[in-house]
């Protein structure tokens, strides 16, 4: 079963909503790739380029080398249908058909808590996360994204207080990013995991980025911001976190701080302030994870693809023909943090394709 999933799922031009309108069409991921591309795209499920490039008998090959190799190196496969997937995950819009964990996926199923900030942290910052995360990880699990910083000060401290903690990863579980955080993630896989919906082998590329801050709130009940400038990451996990209506939590700090420039706007656009771990624990004590099985809309004659203004302006500057992401910047006047945010989501919304090099264009029909 597990490698027409990861079949599907290496498909070029198929995202997470294209691949679930696929399974609700054929009635599996088997009877997906049994079925005529030709006849998939003339229902509009698939692109015609998709269709060109689907060879069945090659993505089944590789899958099976895929499963093999995780086999070889202790990486579990968690597909949508999986008891062991994370309940929180399932909630959000697209869930990642596939993860990847390297450690005890047991504990994907508690209630977690992700802990996120900048990678330049003040004194001030690493005092507050290590204070608040020895309380937390005594009642959840702490989710970050194995950075440097505060990312990192949470794992370590979580895990010196012998709490559970999840890293989600940029990359694939078996290269660890940054570097020197490989003892680190040796420490979490014996007491929680490392978890990718990245193959093993994909490198750390930027673009991966924000997919990753997607699964940190997403596997989260909550989302705490420690410390963030004004185009820190964190905000992008935060801004995930109300899109899948998760409690967002800052830290204040000083007024005159760069490094309280995000948390004061994150509370003053109503975030919960926190001061303590009771601040957090009075706001998610009564979260029940849901199951998100809703069934996506009907394909029609043409693609919808739901677009909001800021996506719909990014999407018209693009072509047919590939654009390197500093050039779409450049031509919408955004900061490439904020556009890799919009990226993803108009490839979420299968609006478009990533070529390789960080380069997009628009979906070809």
């Amino acid at each position: 079963m597990r490698e027409y999933w990861i079949s599907l799922n290496s498909i070029n031009g198929l995202g997470p909503v294209r691949i679930q309108r696929l399974i609700e069409f054929c009635g599996s991921p088997k009877n997906v790739l049994e079925t005529s591309p030709q006849l998939l795209a003339e229902k509009k499920l698939i692109t015609q380029s998709c269709a060109s490039e689907w060879k069945t008998e090659e993505l089944l090959n590789n899958a099976h080398k895929q499963l093999e190799f995780c086999k070889n190196n202790e990486i579990s496969v968690l597909i949508l249908t999986d008891e062991d997937y994370p309940p929180y995950l399932k909630e959000i819009f697209a869930p990642p058909p596939i993860l990847y964990v390297k450690g005890d996926i047991k504990v994907l199923s508690h209630s977690a808590l992700g802990i996120v900030g900048t990678r330049n942290p003040s004194s001030y910052g690493v005092s507050c996360t290590r204070s608040l995360t020895a309380k937390l990880c005594e009642k959840v699990v702490i989710t970050s994204g194995l950075a440097r910083g505060i990312d990192t000060v949470a794992h370590e401290c979580c895990l010196d207080r012998g709490g559970k903690t999840v890293a989600v990863l940029g990359c694939g579980v078996d290269r660890i990013y940054p570097s020197e955080n490989k003892n680190l993630a040796a420490r979490i896989c014996q007491n929680g995991a490392l978890v990718s919906e990245f193959p093993p082998g994909t490198p750390p590329e930027t673009y991966n980025f924000p997919r990753r801050n997607r699964v940190i709130s997403g596997i989260s009940c909550g989302v705490l911001v420690v410390e963030a400038g004004e185009k820190s990451g964190a905000l992008i996990t935060a801004n995930y976190a109300l899109q899948q209506n998760r409690t967002v939590f800052a830290i204040p700090g000083a007024i005159n701080s760069p490094m309280s420039a995000g948390t004061f706007r994150l509370i003053k656009d109503g975030a919960v302030p926190v001061s303590k771990p009771d601040d957090i624990f009075e706001h998610i004590s009564s979260v029940s994870p849901v199951s998100l099985f809703a069934p996506l809309p009907q394909s029609t004659d043409t693609l919808q693809f739901n677009l909001d203004e800021e996506e719909k302006e990014v999407w018209e500057t693009l072509s047919d023909e590939p654009v390197r992401i500093d050039t779409i910047a450049e031509q919408c006047g955004k900061q490439i943090p904020q556009l890799l945010g919009i990226m993803l989501n108009l490839e979420l919304k299968g609006a478009v394709t990533q070529i390789s090099g960080q380069q997009f264009r628009r979906t070809l029909l």
